[in-house]
């Protein structure tokens, strides 16, 4: 879902003020990985929903810091949170979870079993996670038939994105289909949502939209190789898509570094 352009005429103008009285009693499922886009997300979907669930997963990633700031950043937030152990890991796959797997440096170094003239831009790195966001979305199914939620949310975005299919509009439009085949709720007429109000923007236009609804983006980490303590490596491609959108948003950037 992106920002919609309001015209300037009565009809459309009570049917955005309908839709807002509709949000207001509905509630929503909120993917929290602890980075920046979910966080973003989350206080999105607060400003706009009765009551928010976010959704986190313990899924054999390579550290367990991104949990600890979901936990804070829920909590700071004020909304019901939920921990839910799957393991991914153990189909390998991924250097996110496959520790024999070396996490890539940014862009130019994203394929490191190739030389630089060979690299192919279009390629998918070794940081996508095999079917992670379906399996993700299926378990946030799940709990908002459980949580009586019409939405989910999830901070996908075809902009400032590491090329994950997983990602790309026409999926999450195939997966929303799928949800109204697939569910109690969707057969009974309580239609499901995915949300995505991070699609179109760049990852400097998603801070500017978080600013505005009164997130601390000290509390969130992005990194690949973050350590025990959440400390960011700041070199690998999620940091430098990071340090990159606060430097166009001319905001100050309040990530933990490691030193050195």
């Amino acid at each position: 879902m992106t920002n919609v352009t309001l015209q300037n005429n009565s009809a459309n103008q009570a049917s955005d003020t309908e839709l807002d009285t509709l949000n207001k009693n509905q509630n929503a499922v909120v993917l929290l990985s602890g980075g920046l886009d979910s966080v973003t997300c989350l206080y999105w979907a607060k400003a706009r929903y009765a009551s928010v669930t976010a959704v986190s997963f313990n899924y054999g990633q390579r550290h367990n810091s991104e949990l600890v700031a979901a936990k804070t950043i829920a909590e700071t937030a004020g909304v019901n949170h939920r921990i839910i152990d799957i393991d991914i890991a153990q189909l390998g796959g991924s250097s996110l979870t496959d520790h024999s797997m070396i996490v890539p440096d940014g862009d130019s170094d994203k394929f490191p079993s190739k030389k630089r003239d060979e690299i192919d831009n279009d390629a998918i790195p070794n940081t996508y996670v095999p079917a992670r966001n379906t399996i993700f979305l299926s378990y946030a199914l799940a709990v908002a038939e459980v949580a009586d939620a019409n939405h989910i949310v999830i901070g996908v975005s075809s902009v400032d994105y590491s090329g994950y299919p997983d990602c790309r509009p026409e999926y999450i439009t195939a997966f929303e289909h799928m949800a109204n085949l697939a569910t109690k709720a969707g057969v009974t007429g309580h239609r499901l949502s995915i949300q995505t109000p991070l699609q179109q923007l760049s990852k400097a236009q998603t801070i500017e939209l978080g600013l505005s609804l009164g997130v601390d983006y000290g509390q969130t980490i992005s990194c690949y190789r973050a350590d025990a303590n959440g400390l960011a490596c700041g070199v690998c491609d999620s940091c430098a898509l990071r340090r990159q959108g606060f430097a166009q948003a001319g905001v100050t950037d309040p990530t933990h570094y490691q030193a050195g």
